[in-house]
């Protein structure tokens, strides 16, 4: 079974977002983790966004990058270019990928127009999560 690793600045909201539509799409096909280089906990709008697509990520928890330095991850995949930068060498043999997705948690306005952000995340996280499965399970 491969694992994957999902990394962010947070492990807030980008990546928890993606953790939860991969693990969505790969079913048993993968082993689906997400850190981040800091901790921020998991955003509620995050939580929100993802149950109003039917997918309940509340029980994730904001995971920092050293607690899997042991785990041999086939698949590790930058969620922002702020993690990219700081991502910290594994010794291993993944395969890295990387995609800069907007940050939701900095949208501002009224709650409408910041969950309309979050929204536009997650669609965007969505449509890689599921071509990085057809594309690579």
């Amino acid at each position: 079974m491969k694992k994957i690793l999902v990394l962010c600045t947070g492990n807030s909201c980008r990546s928890q977002i993606a953790e939860g539509y991969l693990r969505h799409f790969a079913g048993d096909k993968a082993e689906i983790y997400s850190a981040g280089v800091e901790t921020h906990g998991v955003n509620p709008r995050a939580i929100a966004t993802m149950a109003e697509d039917g997918i309940d990520i509340s029980a994730h928890t904001s995971n920092n990058i050293a607690e899997y330095g042991d785990i041999p991850f086939d698949y590790v995949i930058t969620v922002c270019d702020n993690a990219k930068e700081r991502c910290p060498f594994f010794p291993t043999t993944a395969q890295k990928f990387h995609e800069n997705f907007p940050d939701p948690a900095k949208a501002v306005g009224t709650e409408e127009e910041i969950m309309q952000q979050f929204r536009a995340v997650r669609q965007l996280i969505k449509d890689y999560s599921r071509s990085f499965v057809a594309a690579n399970l």
